[in-house]
């Protein structure tokens, strides 16, 4: 059975996904990206590794979502924590009432 179709859909939906749960799981704590990738491995489905996340963090620092501090470590060199910004909270709010949104419509189309 061919399911490149499938596994081609399931990518595209992991990567819209990306940004709405690291700006989730930060908006809980700060966090390092070690911390942010370990957070998110434990999403079923989600598949994650360091590569992936650190430029989406770069571009979600860009955009004014997300802010670095630098704190010292005692397993070795100064570590990067991010943290959301105000305007953060904000769009991430949003998108998160527009995932409700979208969930609750898709599940009301579903064939069980």
């Amino acid at each position: 059975m061919d399911d490149r179709f499938y596994d081609n859909w399931a990518t595209q939906v992991r990567k819209g996904m990306l940004e709405l749960c690291i700006l989730n799981a930060i908006a809980v704590r700060s966090l390092y990206g070690y911390d942010i990738v370990r957070t998110l491995r434990t999403v079923e489905g989600l598949m994650i590794s360091e590569g992936t996340i650190y430029p989406i963090l770069s571009r979600l620092k860009r955009e004014g979502l997300v802010r670095t501090t630098l704190k010292e470590s005692s397993e070795g060199p100064a570590r990067k924590y991010y943290d959301l910004t105000d305007k953060g909270r904000s769009i991430l709010k949003k998108m998160n009432t527009y995932w409700k949104e979208i969930k609750t419509g898709t599940d009301s189309l579903r064939e069980e």
